[in-house]
């Protein structure tokens, strides 16, 4: 093979690997949001299981798996409850009181 053959080979290699890294560039970077995952009390429970099962078993990103994930977190960690009120009777600190 004649030199010049390679020299093209190779410009015509960095040609189309600056075409890729210009394309990936233009890109954009997050994923499209997925669509809010609203699942009933029982038959929600039981559609999420199958969900995270199903991705499990999947090695790429998807937009489902990642909703019914953060739905899985939310329920973990209680975040659908409100937290519960502080009963205040006073305005006054708990260690001021009434002075003699």
């Amino acid at each position: 093979m004649p030199r010049t053959a390679k020299i093209a080979g190779v410009a015509a290699l960095a040609g189309l690997m600056m075409t890729v890294a210009i394309a990936a560039a233009v890109q954009p970077d997050e994923p499209a949001p997925a669509p809010p995952l609203v699942l009933s009390a029982d038959d929600g429970q039981a559609r999420l299981a199958r969900e995270l099962d199903r991705c499990a078993s999947l090695t790429m990103p998807d937009s489902g798996c990642e909703a019914a994930w953060a739905v899985n977190r939310r329920r973990f960690f209680r975040q659908d409850e409100p937290p519960p009120e502080i009963e205040r009777g006073s305005d006054t600190a708990p260690d001021e009181g009434t002075r003699p």
